[in-house]
């Protein structure tokens, strides 16, 4: 076994009659030589500090550090001090350990091999790995039915496949740990569910090994439908999160570039874009990202210019210019082209006007068309929002983090008209539900009837504004024009 500094980190309170019990049973055999014990005392109403620190020798271990919280911390908040502890200190893995002894400490081992050898960034003890061992061994009927319950909803919810998502017995890599904001979670019981969630959205893994059931004479402080109720609010806040729809600090997790990726297949701004670009056309894909439209046009024979602060990840360009389109005007000579793609990005510039003026000025022709999308800010899910004191910034979505601009029908349409263009089409696109919902029935049907409410009523219902524009001659253009077919005449 390598290794590693492992911290055995003790969740105590009202734990005076087991915590000499559960020290003296964690085992020595099996774990690192640099293993210590910390035990936080949650500020219990009895003697778990005194008992705890007269229990010291009870511990093969030789190195224990017992504090106690002046003021209680809930569950979820003692645990925060024990990560924080484990942090500073320089571990390596950290177990969390009951002090009631619900938990065998003789399971440590097995507990932590997994993250040590680098197999998982977490490991759990399940009960209900084995069918049918936690109710023979004690677990009351009523909490196997809630658990079982509690875990199916949030797997088919959160898209996972866990027997169990209500133990309390874990091992946590210290340097999972660093990477999700379990500092933002609640110090109620619902803590150990937030966890999961926020290593799951990191990208990290779990992985479940079966432990023992048991359930002696200890107090259990947890209000079940209390508990139930939070767990499944926390499970949804965290899709809804996702979807964009309500920003939560704590699922605010980046695991990679993902935020922005190609919706085809149903109607949305890339797939009404994609159609409207003509096959051989010669394209200026604005704020292109990573390059997945370019690959989509290169398959209708398209030439794709890219523009962009950052290169694309997607070799599918015939030229890319890095150019942020939020310092400066567009490089001289950018060139003419047949379709500009303005998809998604006016609403992240302070000044989106500079931009159309400095495209209709550099990339007008008679042949040349603007596509554009940007989000509908009078979407109805806003305007309910609103109507309820809500104007919540998310990850992604209609108001997403980097937003600076926002749009309705009648202010892009006054935008672009002031800025010389003339609209050729402008219609509302519905929610992307295939996107947030899996291409399911469910999904095909939402769309289908949001197709027809957009038709209705646009400003209400589209999720997105797509428009087709043409830019006008720039005036500098047409004197030029003039002198010249004055000269001809002369």
């Amino acid at each position: 076994m390598s290794e590693k500094k492992v911290l055995i980190f003790i969740v105590a309170y009202n734990a005076e009659k087991t915590i000499a019990s559960v020290l003296r049973r964690i085992p020595v055999s099996g774990l690192p030589a640099d293993t210590e014990v910390l035990i936080i005392d949650d500020s219990s109403a009895d003697n778990t500090f005194a008992t705890a620190r007269k229990s010291l020798g009870e511990c093969a271990l030789p190195r224990i550090t017992v504090l106690k919280n002046p003021v209680n911390q809930g569950y979820g908040g003692n645990q925060k001090l024990g990560y924080e502890f484990a942090i500073q200190m320089g571990f390596d893995v950290v177990v969390l350990l009951h002090g009631d002894g619900q938990y065998a400490p003789e399971k440590i081992p097995d507990l932590i091999k997994p993250v040590i050898d680098g197999e998982a960034d977490a490991c759990f003890g399940s009960r209900m790995m084995q069918r049918g061992t936690a109710v023979r061994q004690g677990m009351p009927l009523y909490k196997y039915v809630g658990n079982r319950i509690l875990t199916t909803f949030q797997n088919r919810l959160l898209k996972t496949g866990l027997s169990e998502f209500h133990s309390g017995y874990r091992v946590y890599s210290v340097s999972a740990l660093k990477k999700v904001p379990f500092r933002y979670n609640t110090n109620d019981f619902h803590f150990d569910t937030e966890i999961i969630i926020q290593f799951l959205l990191a990208g990290l893994r779990i992985k479940e090994l079966p432990i023992p059931t048991y359930y002696g004479d200890e107090i259990c402080y947890v209000n079940g439908m209390a508990y139930a109720w939070n767990v499944v609010r926390t499970t949804v806040a965290s899709r809804i999160h996702g979807m964009g729809l309500l920003f939560q600090r704590k699922f605010y997790i980046r695991a990679g570039n993902a935020d922005y990726t190609l919706k085809t297949g149903y109607v949305s701004s890339h797939s009404l874009a994609i159609k409207a670009t003509p096959s051989g056309a010669t394209v200026l894909d604005l704020a292109c990202g990573t390059g997945f439209m370019a690959a989509e046009l290169s398959e209708k024979h398209c030439r794709v210019t890219g523009v962009d602060r950052f290169p694309p990840t997607i070799n599918a360009f015939d030229q890319f210019i890095r150019h942020d389109l939020d310092n400066g005007e567009l490089p001289d000579g950018i060139g003419i082209y047949d379709i500009i793609l303005a998809l998604d990005c006016i609403e992240h510039l302070n000044a989106p006007e500079r931009l159309m003026a400095d495209l209709r000025k550099k990339c007008f022709s008679e042949r040349t068309r603007l596509i554009l999308t940007t989000p509908n800010i009078g979407f109805m899910i806003t305007r309910v929002g609103l109507l309820l004191g809500e104007f919540n910034y998310g990850i992604e979505g209609i108001l997403d983090l980097t937003h600076k601009r926002l749009f309705t029908f009648r202010s892009i349409r006054r935008l672009l008209e002031q800025e010389g263009y003339r609209l050729l089409k402008v219609e509302g696109i519905p929610p992307p539900f295939p996107k947030a919902l899996g291409d399911n029935f469910l999904s095909r049907i939402l769309m289908a009837v949001s197709q027809v409410l957009v038709k209705f009523w646009p400003a209400m219902f589209a999720y997105q504004i797509y428009i087709e524009a043409k830019p006008l001659a720039p005036v500098d253009r047409l004197l030029s024009e003039a002198i010249e077919s004055s000269s001809c005449q002369v």
